[in-house]
């Protein structure tokens, strides 16, 4: 089984491995998964100092209940090795893995991660792997990416370099991207782990923001990447269940409980049977409702 867990992600919150003010506040905001970059935000000259930084917050931090996860430089670079090395002493969730273009790139990963983990004391496997996906060939290869690693918990589209190496740019209604987000999110939900949308970089464009937000939110996926605390909570309203949806949850928790109380392996809700798929959606919809704080301490709905 992949490492995924069912764990919210509606918000990965890039935070630059460089900027000490933005790393000792990256807690604070309430993003589901914090991610330290020390590729694209990090110049060639502040690499090493960028991962000590990170490192060195890791151990002296507190994040909350954030999921922490650190883009390190590629493979082809002179810092992968020492990024991964530091990244496991340092203990943190999940290495994410830019540029990624095959399953043996995450094979060769893996491997290096779990010799860090033996050589710093760290438990073996409790370092978990994510891919970004940046090109055509990335895409193509996306279904044995995601299936690649028991350690994965994601992949994620990053769009910028994806449009470049397709010969286009990022447009308004996103046309340019739909086949590489369907290609994605579908190898994701084959390999069982999550798939996470790319940035959305104009501030200025909340109305953009949100369209794009609504849109992959449409598409199943589980979140989308961010470069700004205030897009929190755009994200988070977009994936806010309704009313009558954790109405929906509540009733069909019920009734897997009343069948558990009776010892009946059949469950039934308004004459209908409750099969696993069904079960799964309400227990998601009621961790959404807790996360956006809809619910009192009785179960009742206190959302507007």
């Amino acid at each position: 089984m992949p490492a995924a867990d069912e764990r919210l992600r509606r918000t990965m919150m890039f935070v630059p491995g460089n900027n000490p003010g933005l790393i000792k506040d990256a807690g604070i905001f309430g993003a589901d998964s914090i991610m330290f970059d020390l590729e694209d935000a990090v110049s060639l000259a502040e690499k090493d100092s960028a991962r000590y930084l990170v490192y060195e917050a890791l151990q002296a931090l507190d994040f909350g209940q954030a999921e922490l996860v650190v883009r390190i430089n590629g493979l082809d670079t002179p810092f992968y090795e020492n990024d991964i090395k530091a990244m496991v002493k340092a203990g943190i969730d999940v290495i994410r893995l830019p540029k990624t273009e095959s399953a043996e790139m995450i094979r060769t990963l893996e491997d290096l991660v779990l010799t860090a983990e033996k050589e710093f004391g760290r438990p073996v496997g409790s370092t978990h792997l994510m891919a970004a996906i940046e090109s055509a060939k990335g895409v193509v290869n996306a279904n044995e990416i995601a299936a690649a690693s028991e350690r994965m918990i994601g992949i994620a589209l990053s769009a910028e370099d994806y449009t470049t190496d397709m010969k286009t740019h990022r447009y308004p209604d996103g046309q340019e991207l739909l086949y590489a987000r369907n290609v994605i999110l579908h190898a994701a939900r084959a390999a069982g782990v999550a798939a996470f949308d790319t940035v959305f970089t104009d501030l200025d464009d909340e109305e953009g923001f949100i369209r794009e937000t609504k849109l992959i939110h449409q598409l199943g996926y589980d979140g989308k990447s961010i470069i700004n605390p205030r897009q929190i909570p755009l994200v988070n309203a977009v994936y806010q269940p309704s009313e009558q949806e954790i109405l929906n949850a509540q009733n069909v928790l019920a009734a897997i409980e009343a069948a558990k109380q009776k010892g009946s392996g059949v469950i039934a809700l308004n004459g209908q049977m409750v099969d696993r798929p069904v079960a799964l959606r309400a227990e998601r919809v009621m961790k959404l409702a807790t996360a956006n704080h809809l619910l009192d301490a009785e179960g009742n709905y206190v959302g507007e």
